[in-house]
């Protein structure tokens, strides 16, 4: 589907909305801790919803007092959280400090446990869901949830709030066709082509980031893969690197732009995103949602359980959750992504712009279990250097 496909209704839309939520998270409900306390009234470090502190105006209180919001591997370019970021910012008088923008969900982690107890420490992460799963079951996570937590589809959130899906969307093919010849790659299978040579990017190592492994994961499907191998995926990019089509810079904005990377495989959300600030500069991105490879997922958002900043980590969540319109939920569908609770609003009426968002066909979601997900990733981490050396 290419870009000029993609303006559409939101009835269109919505089917691609529910379609997504059954194609996204797992549960760690083993390792969950109940939301329900007795009471926590100025103690946001335990608070596990706006009220169990003391309501929300004691919570903005709270969150201005400490007046600094930690964040971690937020690009501004990625699904509007720029202007979000801004947007929170200006609200409510809080400096938001993101660190290592351009960080993996690895990354996050990782800065979870080596900044416990620094002032530097994330407040909240972004993640890949294996990555919230795994997070849940070290202990590195609060219980919370938002006021809106009752229109987050059970199915993409854990019960007792360690993580929660914010946003997501499909692996998608970005191409700037004058840089290619002409003619873009519509699938998988046709990424595996001489005139592409030294020009088929991922956005990082799938070893450590979400949005690369599920870029693999997607590619095992086109070629015979499943939920259980993604062993057909790495075999593809082998080829592709044997054959001199596979690039191994890291796509960004800036290597797209640049013509370094002019083909990229990378959720559909970046890639829409990225066409718009292309047209400025005069390329055309065009965006199509591989039917061969069709994988969704959401990212998840957690509060650090040793967040230095604890009112203002469960503020930011309360925003981003809000359906208002500058809050978080429009402000993703705003940067092309389809937010966790867009089913909800587009009942509501409180979606803004939902036919902006690609119409996708999804009849057979992709959802690997844990297992399947926990396997998928360690046969990446051992198989991937040597397949692309």
């Amino acid at each position: 589907m290419r870009i000029n496909d993609v303006r559409r209704l939101a009835a269109v839309a919505a089917s691609g909305a529910l379609a997504l939520s059954l194609a996204a998270c797992g549960s760690s409900t083993s390792n969950s801790t109940s939301a329900v306390s007795a009471g926590h009234n100025g103690d946001w470090a335990k608070a596990q919803s706006a009220a169990d502190g003391g309501g929300m105006d004691a919570l903005v209180a709270a969150a201005k007092k400490e007046g600094q919001l930690n964040v971690i591997a937020l690009p501004r370019t990625w699904a509007n959280y720029g202007e979000l970021m801004d947007t929170f910012q200006k609200k409510y008088g809080i400096t938001v400090n993101d660190a290592n923008p351009d960080g993996s969900s690895g990354d996050e982690i990782n800065a979870l446990k080596s900044t416990k107890g620094q002032a530097s420490a994330p407040d909240v992460v972004d993640v890949g869901n294996s990555y919230a799963v795994s997070g849940a079951k070290d202990g590195l996570y609060a219980s919370y949830k938002v006021a809106t937590w009752g229109d987050i589809p059970a199915n993409i959130k854990d019960d007792g709030g360690l993580w929660w899906a914010d946003l997501g969307g499909y692996m998608s093919i970005g191409c700037n066709a004058a840089a290619v010849g002409g003619t873009c790659p519509k699938t998988f299978k046709d990424l595996d082509n001489p005139a592409y040579k030294g020009k088929v990017a991922l956005s990082g190592d799938p070893t450590s980031g979400n949005s690369p492994f599920n870029a693999v994961w997607a590619a095992a499907l086109a070629n015979g893969g499943s939920a259980d191998s993604i062993q057909p995926g790495i075999d593809f990019f082998k080829k592709l690197n044997s054959e001199g089509i596979y690039n191994k810079t890291k796509a960004t904005d800036a290597t797209t732009q640049a013509g370094a990377t002019p083909i990229v495989v990378n959720w559909d959300y970046l890639n829409l995103g990225l066409a718009d600030k292309l047209k400025s500069a005069g390329v055309t991105w065009t965006v199509t949602v591989p039917s061969d490879g069709l994988i969704a997922a959401y990212y998840d958002q957690a509060v650090n359980a040793n967040a230095p900043h604890p009112a203002a980590a469960r503020l930011w969540q309360e925003f981003l959750y809000s359906q208002d319109a500058d809050g978080g939920q429009n402000g993703w569908i705003k940067g092309f992504a389809r937010p966790a609770e867009l089913a909800a609003m587009l009942k509501n009426g409180k979606a803004v712009g939902a036919d902006k968002l690609p119409a996708v066909d999804d009849k057979k979601p992709f959802t690997p279990s844990e297992d399947q997900t926990a396997k998928a990733k360690a046969a990446i981490t051992s198989a991937w250097a040597a397949a692309v050396q």
